[in-house]
Order: C-alpha cells, then structure tokens, then sequence
C-alpha cells in the first residue's frame, strides 16, 4: 500500500541566516514521511514535500523545536 504525496507550504519568522535554515532543515527533515524540505531565506517559506501523512501541526512543532515560529 503506497501513501499518497503531498506538498505543504509554510511561512517561518526568525531565520536570519543559513545557519537558521539548515536548523529548520534539520527538524522537519526527521518528521516520518518527509521527502525533501526546500527552504527560501529570504521570503521566509519552507516547502515541504512527503506523505500524506505529514501535516501542518508536526512541521510547525519540528520548526518550533528548531527554534522558530510558523506564521498563520
């Protein structure tokens, strides 16, 4: 049985550096199901690529444990 794909979007304030976005990177990297995390310092989106079984809530507590905070 296969998962479907999915793709998420989120908007994160407080990177400042590429230090900042290899921590984000980091953390939703681990979340089960993550394919590839693409980030855009300087817009401040990170885009999230996996299964359908990765949501909204588990990015935004694996960039809050990053250090940083999704934005609505």
């Amino acid at each position: 049985m296969s998962t479907a794909a999915s793709t998420a979007t989120v908007t994160v304030t407080g990177m400042t550096c590429g230090g900042c976005a290899n921590s984000v990177r980091t953390e939703v990297g681990r979340i089960d199901g993550v394919t590839s995390v693409d980030i855009d310092l300087a817009s401040g989106l990170v885009t999230v690529d996996g299964s359908s079984l990765v949501t909204r809530e588990a990015i935004t507590a694996a960039v809050s444990k990053a250090g940083y905070q999704v934005t609505a």
